[in-house]
């Protein structure tokens, strides 16, 4: 969506993800990553991604959204179900059926939802998206059921993948690994190198607005246009030694969140629940062993993550 209608939905949404919104949630998170934690057992192996990167942000945007804790599992399915057809690349109609009855099931909780916070307000993000309005104008009820549809996916599978890569990134990087638990203060620019090294999201896809030429290639007006962001990311003309893990590396002019006018709205509640999640789990394991070290990876033309990530932890603190 361009401007001015992606203009005004941004500005009525955004009140929802401001610094001080998502900074409150900081208590919520930390409370969420320790449950998870405390049901991994206390030494094994455990399965990252199904464990622990999988859950952590489906709740994280449930419990933001108001959406009750018995719906959990089958937001999670919608999410899977939806992120698998918008990106798989192959006609799969059995794929797009489920995509289909996904969304109409998620499309009828949120109206349920809705009609609930119009009648009995609470303190979550739902009820600031019916209530939200700016100089008179608000969501319609297309709108409003649309972008709880995108926070749920947007939310929780880009979240769920930044977890999982940046695990395994630290796994394959002992050194840097052991400079993080010997310095936590640098997890704030640690989060940020993840991104970069190994962005959840590799390319977007654009269409041209004008006739324009991209590094003497001529691109017409609406010509789609793929931009690949994990190439951007390691660009050595930006980034020295781009193939190089550095959780110090500073400046990172990374595109892992995008650019412009349609850079990530979540970008800051990504980073927060990245940040509490990893230091988290370096507290509570001081041994960390990945135990495949190729894991196989989900099949998507877009976005990066391994399906499953099997460590063996020991050692554990509190």
């Amino acid at each position: 969506m361009d401007a001015p209608d992606h203009t005004r939905l941004r500005r009525l949404v955004n009140v929802a993800f401001t610094a001080r919104v998502v900074e409150n949630l900081r208590a919520e998170i930390e409370s969420i990553v320790d449950e998870l934690l405390a049901a991994t057992g206390d030494e094994g192996t455990v399965e990252f991604v199904g464990d622990f990167a999988y859950p952590l942000p489906a709740i994280v945007i449930a419990r933001m959204l108001g959406v009750p804790s018995e719906w959990r599992k089958s937001f999670m399915k919608w999410s899977d179900n939806l992120t698998a057809y918008s990106g798989t690349g192959r006609a799969a109609p059995a794929v797009a059926e489920s995509a289909s009855r996904s969304a109409a099931e998620l499309t009828a909780l949120f109206k349920q939802l809705v009609e609930a916070r119009r009648s009995n307000s609470r303190e979550d993000l739902l009820s600031r998206l019916v209530e939200v309005e700016d100089e008179g104008d608000r969501l319609n009820e297309q709108e409003l059921l649309g972008m709880c549809g995108f926070l749920l996916v947007a939310g929780h599978e880009t979240t769920m993948a930044l977890l999982s890569n940046g695990l395994l990134a630290l796994l394959r990087h002992p050194a840097q690994l052991q400079r993080l638990r010997t310095d936590p203060q640098q997890i704030a620019t640690a989060v940020e190198e993840l991104l970069r090294y190994d962005s959840p999201i590799q390319h977007q896809t654009r269409s041209a607005a004008e006739d324009l030429e991209i590094a003497g290639t001529p691109v017409k007006k609406d010509e789609r246009v793929i931009a690949l962001l994990g190439s951007a990311n390691r660009d050595p003309a930006t980034f020295p030694e781009p193939d190089r893990l550095d959780l110090g590396r500073d400046p990172n002019p990374h595109l892992a969140f995008g650019f412009g006018p349609h850079y990530c709205l979540g970008a800051p509640l990504a980073r927060l629940e990245a940040q509490i999640a990893i230091l988290a789990l370096l507290q509570r394991w001081p041994t960390l062993q990945l135990i495949n070290p190729q894991p196989h990876y989900r099949h998507h033309t877009s976005q990066r993550n391994p399906l499953r990530l099997d460590i063996r932890v020991a050692g554990r603190v509190g």
